[in-house]
C-alpha cells in the first residue's frame, strides 16, 4: 500500500517549546485503522496506539515499530534499579530539546514535571535550552544527554564521572544513556515524517 503525501494548512504549528499537549500531523497518509491485520496489531504492541497518527504511520512496517516500541516500554517503564523514572524522562526532554523536536520536548517534560514534580526547573530547560542552570545531577543528566544528542558525538569519559560524581550508579548511568540515545534517534524519525501544531480543542 503507498503512503499518500498530506498538507495540513488549517492547522498552527507551536511557536515556542512548551508542556502542554500538542498534536502531531504526519505528512504521509497514516495506515487506516480498518487495515489493520493481527501482524499490524502485533506490531503496535498497545491496542490504543491505533488512534495515534504517528505510530499508525509507522505500522507500515509493524516488524520495525514492534522493535521500536518494545524498546522505548523498556527503556521508560521497566523501573527495577537504576535512574529514577522523573530523570529517564528529563533526558528524553533534554534531548529533545537539543535537536528541535518540540512535540517530544513536550511529552517528556510533562512527564519529568509529574514524576519530580519540578515543573517550574522543567520549564526552564525548554524556555532557556539545554544551556540553562539546574541542580548538579540534573545538570549532569542534561549535559549528558546533549553531548550524546550531538553530532559529532562528544559524550566520553567525562561525562561518566561527572554522573558518577553527583550519584548515578553504573545501570542508572546506563538508563540515561539508553533514554537519550533513542530520542536522539526517535526526534530525527519524528521530524522528518511530520510536524507538531497547536491541539484542536478537545470536547
Amino acid at each position: 500500500m503507498t503512503a499518500t503525501t498530506l498538507s495540513h494548512p488549517a492547522r498552527t504549528p507551536p511557536d515556542r517549546f512548551t508542556q502542554d499537549e500538542l498534536d502531531w500531523l504526519p505528512w504521509l497518509q497514516p495506515l487506516p485503522e480498518g487495515a489493520l491485520t493481527d501482524r499490524h496489531r502485533e506490531g503496535l504492541v498497545d491496542a490504543a496506539r491505533a488512534k495515534s497518527p504517528y505510530f499508525m504511520l509507522l505500522a507500515r512496517d509493524p516488524d520495525i515499530l514492534g522493535a521500536r516500541t518494545r524498546t522505548d516500554k523498556d527503556i521508560f517503564y521497566n523501573l527495577d534499579g537504576g535512574l529514577p523514572r522523573a530523570e529517564r524522562e528529563l533526558a528524553a526532554a533534554a534531548a529533545s530539546r537539543h535537536n528541535g523536536c518540540i512535540y517530544c520536548a513536550s511529552v517528556h517534560a510533562r512527564f519529568a514535571t509529574h514524576f519530580s514534580q519540578r515543573g517550574a526547573d522543567v520549564q526552564r530547560l525548554l524556555d532557556e535550552g539545554t544551556a540553562t542552570v539546574l541542580d548538579d545531577r540534573w545538570q549532569a543528566i542534561v549535559e549528558a544527554a546533549v553531548a550524546l544528542s550531538s553530532t559529532p558525538i562528544h559524550f566520553d569519559a567525562t561525562h561518566v564521572e561527572r554522573l558518577r560524581a553527583v550519584g548515578l550508579d553504573e545501570l542508572a548511568i546506563s538508563d540515561l544513556v539508553h533514554g537519550a540515545a533513542f530520542f536522539n534517534w526517535a526526534n530525527r524519525l519524528m521530524l522528518s515524517l511530520g510536524e507538531p501544531a497547536s491541539a484542536k480543542l478537545r470536547v
